[in-house]
């Protein structure tokens, strides 16, 4: 038997996504943006409304970061979801966390965040079923504090991820396998 359940955007796990730009005068913007994803190698979707002051920023900047949220700063990552930086300017800064100039793109880096890709902004799509904010990854950077081996530890990431039906937020956490290896045990 299965429950029938309102429509809503009901896929789980909705990464929770930090995306950062600056401001005209060079402040830092950061918002909460659960609907994105990786539209191929190296290219970032972003489902993102151009009433965002972040999408604004982002055109007129041509350049934005996608940082991971993690179980640590949950209440600051759920802050910039909740208070818009078209109201609020300085709503980075309120947090209490700290930014850095990125590597390669004229946006900020969210230091207290493990994971973040640098993006450069390649267009904006509009039309009925939406899209937003394309993006070509041209760097990525992990805090040591995630890094094994050479490679990041997403057990230490801490990602955290957004249920559309309780709007709970939940820690992405624990291996349970391997991609592209555990499948072949049932491989003819």
């Amino acid at each position: 038997m299965r429950t029938k359940l309102n429509v809503t955007e009901g896929i789980y796990p909705m990464p929770v996504l930090m995306v950062a730009t600056y401001n005209e005068e060079g402040s830092v913007n950061v918002m909460n943006a659960a609907w994105g994803t990786m539209q191929e190698r190296g290219t970032v979707a972003l489902n993102l409304t151009e009433s965002h002051k972040t999408v604004q920023n982002i055109k007129a900047r041509g350049a934005f970061t996608v940082s991971i949220a993690d179980a640590a700063h949950v209440t600051e990552a759920d802050y910039f979801g909740v208070e818009s930086g078209n109201k609020v300017p300085d709503k980075f800064a309120r947090s209490g966390l700290t930014a850095s100039r990125a590597e390669t793109v004229d946006a900020p880096v969210i230091n207290e965040l493990p994971l973040c890709l640098e993006c450069e902004f390649i267009e904006y799509q509009s039309n009925e079923y939406g899209c937003g904010v394309i993006g070509r990854v041209v760097n990525v950077t992990a805090d040591e504090r995630v890094m094994v081996n050479g490679k990041p530890d997403m057990s230490l990431v801490n990602a955290i991820a957004f249920d559309p039906y309780t709007h709970g937020y939940y820690k992405v956490a624990g291996r349970v396998g391997d991609a592209f290896k555990d499948g072949l045990k049932l491989k003819g």
